[in-house]
Parts: C-alpha cells; sequence; structure tokens
C-alpha cells in the first residue's frame, strides 16, 4: 500500500515552473541570447554603409561641366598674358591692363589698392610657374587659382562618373572654401592697407 501512495503522489506531482532567463543588460544583442533572430540592431547600419551613394542626374552633370570651361577660359588667359615688365621682373598689378581694360578705379579714387588689386597678375605668374612673384602680387589669387586648377579635372571627372568625388556634403565644402578665401582675401589687404598707411 505505501509503494502504491507513492506512485500516486509523483503521478501527479506539480512539474516546477522554468526560470525566466536573465534580462538583457545590454553587454549582449538581444538576437545572441534569441537564437535564429536576425540581430536588427545593428544590420540597418550596416545595410546603410553598404549602400551605394545615388548618381547625380544629368542637368547637375551639365552644371558641372558649364562651370568648368570658365575657369579653363580664365586659367588660358593668364597663360597667355604677360605677367612681366619689359626689364624682365614680375608685375604686381596691372596685368589686366592688356586686355584693353581701364586701371583700377578704386586705386585711382582712393590712392590705397582694392582687395583684389593684383588678382590678375598673380594668376598669369602661377600659371608662368612663378609661384614666389605670384604670392607677392596677390596670394588670395594664388590660392584661388589653384582651386581652379583642383577644380576643372575634379568637375569633369565627377560629370562623368555621377557622382561628386571625394565629397560627401558638397554644401559644407563650399562653404568652407568660400569662407576660407574671404579671409585670406581681406586679411591680406589688411594688411596692405597698414604698410601703406604706416608708410
Amino acid at each position: 500500500m505505501a509503494a502504491e501512495k507513492d506512485a500516486v503522489q509523483e503521478a501527479v506531482q506539480v512539474p516546477e515552473p522554468e526560470q525566466a532567463p536573465a534580462a538583457n543588460n545590454g553587454s549582449v544583442p538581444v538576437s545572441a541570447v534569441r537564437e535564429g533572430e536576425p540581430d536588427l540592431k545593428f544590420a540597418d547600419k550596416e545595410d546603410s554603409v553598404d549602400e551605394p551613394r545615388p548618381r547625380m542626374r544629368t542637368w547637375v552633370r551639365a552644371v558641372l561641366i558649364c562651370l568648368a570651361v570658365p575657369w579653363i577660359v580664365v586659367l588660358g588667359i593668364a597663360i597667355w598674358l604677360n605677367p612681366y615688365t619689359e626689364n624682365g621682373e614680375a608685375r604686381t598689378f596691372g596685368t589686366h591692363q592688356q586686355l584693353n581694360l581701364p586701371p583700377c578705379t578704386f586705386q585711382t579714387m582712393a590712392e590705397i589698392p582694392c582687395p583684389s588689386c593684383g588678382m590678375t597678375t598673380s594668376f598669369s605668374l602661377l600659371m608662368h610657374a612663378d609661384v614666389w612673384n605670384s604670392l607677392k602680387a596677390n596670394f588670395a589669387g594664388t590660392v584661388l587659382a589653384s582651386f581652379g586648377l583642383l577644380f576643372i579635372p575634379w568637375a569633369i571627372a565627377s560629370a562623368f562618373l555621377g557622382r561628386f568625388m571625394f565629397i560627401r556634403n558638397l554644401e559644407l565644402v563650399v562653404f568652407r572654401l568660400s569662407m576660407v578665401f574671404l579671409i585670406l582675401l581681406f586679411g591680406r589687404w589688411a594688411i596692405v592697407v597698414l604698410i601703406d598707411f604706416l608708410q
């Protein structure tokens, strides 16, 4: 009888509840705890890295080519101009007058050079591989001409490939380059005016 009583108790014994898995404290992703489920937390990031950038539209390519053409013309004219005097000395300004343009009106009236004085001369000197005298004429012009030399192949390559080469945020790059150029232009002009005033 005792054996039969023990057998009945074992048959009706309620099983103990299974312990729930430990709470995820953030150190292990949920997908690692639940085997077979994809890790959605990191899947989006991986997809976004591998996702190719969209190709630029046709009109954007046309704009890049249209912007490159004037630079080619300007730098071609800079090569054609003669930035040296009859004695072979490098000019510091006035090279634009070879294009039948008048002297700088600001300098004529104020008797001090304007911020862009020497810009054409610096362009021409740089295109004649005279970097030092180009910097002396107007180093802001040297920087701008160097930008043009880099912009032409970049614009053509970007238009051909259909994406902006080496650039992810075009607006930010344009803003930064514009600020740097303006600082150089007017900073150099302030130095020139100060030197002229002290003399």
